[in-house]
């Protein structure tokens, strides 16, 4: 088994939904949270994962429609899988490395992940964002979206870390713009990409 790749993920799934049992989230939503917990091994994101109710029809709408990807980093954007996004016209945006980025970063005295998402609201309108790394980036997004400068078709929004992550996240909660998030410090670049390539899974369905 351990040789073939598709039968080690298929037994994984399986365990995972053995260990979890009865849960509260629907079928979409599911095959969002179980590949989180596949790419982590970590089961509490049965218990902290959050969406707003719309999301997982949302992200599978805008990644059928051809929606641009943006991610908050480059380990989210080496993460997820572009062959699926490609088949429907989407790219990966990453602009946390761009020189007008830095540049402005330096110039302004801010974090180069907020820059990058004022960049992104400039050049992506509908995109999907994917932030794992950076609360700046998700509060600055949410900014954004309440000034009426940004309008995602969906945020993955599940920066880590014990500064900022758990407050930028119940940040999220109270916007309009479907999402999904996780409670907590925990989260990360495998839990985004996870999410992104669930989510375009669905989406490759029939």
């Amino acid at each position: 088994m351990l040789q073939d790749p598709q039968a080690v993920e298929e037994a994984g799934l399986k365990i995972i939904d053995q260990e979890v049992g009865t849960h509260s989230f629907n079928p979409g939503q599911w095959s969002v949270v179980r590949q989180a917990i596949y790419a982590t091994a970590d089961y509490d994101y049965a218990r902290n994962m959050v969406f707003h109710p719309a999301a997982v029809e949302a992200g599978v709408a805008a990644i059928r429609f051809g929606a641009d990807i943006v991610a908050d980093s480059q380990t989210v954007d080496v993460g997820i899988a572009k062959d699926r996004l490609r088949k429907y016209g989407g790219t990966v945006w990453c602009f946390i490395s761009d020189e007008d980025v830095i540049l402005k970063s330096k110039e302004e005295g801010l974090p180069r992940a907020a820059v990058s998402m004022r960049k992104a609201a400039e050049t992506s309108d509908g995109s999907i964002y994917v932030i794992g790394e950076a609360p700046a980036a998700l509060l600055e997004l949410i900014r954004l979206i309440r000034e009426g400068k940004a309008k995602p078709s969906l945020i993955v929004g599940v920066p880590v870390g014990f500064v900022g992550a758990a407050e930028a996240k119940q940040a999220l909660l109270s916007v309009s713009t479907p999402f999904i998030t996780s409670r907590g410090p925990k989260g990360g670049s495998p839990v985004a990409a996870a999410i992104m390539n669930a989510l375009s899974l669905l989406a490759a369905r029939p």
